[in-house]
């Protein structure tokens, strides 16, 4: 039942226009434009910059602002309610979804990695220390996005995700570096999920660090506040 639910859950994702412009289109877009055109000043190597930066843009779009708005209309609509009350259970059908999430991750892992390799791109680092920095980021921002659709309306998820979306693409060093701001909130954005997982993944992929155990303490603190509330708070209906 869960493996027939997970199928279902990465169809409506692939098939969702909007979800597949964020998901996958976007992501590709930044990645090209930003590395091929000295549109910002990165101290080195353009895509050894951007690469890791849209990784995690990825990674969030897919965890956070999809999976919110997707489940947040779906809560809307009864569908979580109907499911929950279905031979699959409630934990089954989150299991599934988290299943869904992972899957669509890593296609758009294997596309964006083809497109920047075509660009020139030649990762330093371990991609399994990559991959555990994936798999933090992605537990926080799930919880992030289970936290909003379950507490909110719909539609005040819908904007709230999308909102959050461009904030942190345009404040959390996918595509600016984070020295480019003023050193006085810097330690701020340093806090940000989307911050610490772009800052992990440049430094093993572009800098060939081993563990960055800042950023994963970052991503491991996210995860661990965002899920413990939606527990407590999520709404099924």
């Amino acid at each position: 039942m869960v493996a027939a639910q997970t199928g279902a859950e990465i169809r409506a994702i692939l098939r969702n226009g909007e979800q597949l412009l964020l998901t996958m289109i976007i992501p590709v877009l930044l990645l090209v434009g930003f590395s091929a055109a000295p549109l910002v000043d990165v101290g080195g190597s353009r895509v050894d910059f951007t690469t890791p930066g849209v990784l995690a843009l990825a990674v969030m779009s897919t965890a956070f602002t999809g999976q919110a708005i997707a489940t947040g209309f779906e809560r809307r609509y009864g569908v979580l309610k109907r499911l929950g009350a279905s031979p699959l259970s409630r934990t089954g059908l989150m299991l599934a979804k988290t299943l869904a999430v992972i899957a669509v991750e890593v296609v758009q892992v294997a596309v964006i990695s083809v497109v920047a390799v075509a660009l020139g791109w030649r990762p330093a680092g371990s991609p399994l220390t990559a991959g555990l920095l994936i798999v933090l980021g992605t537990a926080a921002f799930s919880g992030l996005g289970l936290l909003m659709a379950g507490t909110l309306r719909a539609e005040a998820t819908l904007a709230a995700a999308n909102l959050v979306y461009l904030v942190l693409l345009g404040c959390g060093g996918v595509i600016f570096p984070l020295s480019k701001f003023p050193e006085s909130v810097r330690p701020v954005l340093e806090l940000l999920p989307i911050s610490a997982l772009t800052g992990g993944l440049r430094s093993v992929l572009a800098g060939g660090a081993g563990l960055p155990l800042a950023a994963m303490a970052v991503l491991a603190a996210w995860a661990a506040v965002s899920l413990f509330l939606t527990s407590r708070t999520f709404r099924w209906e």
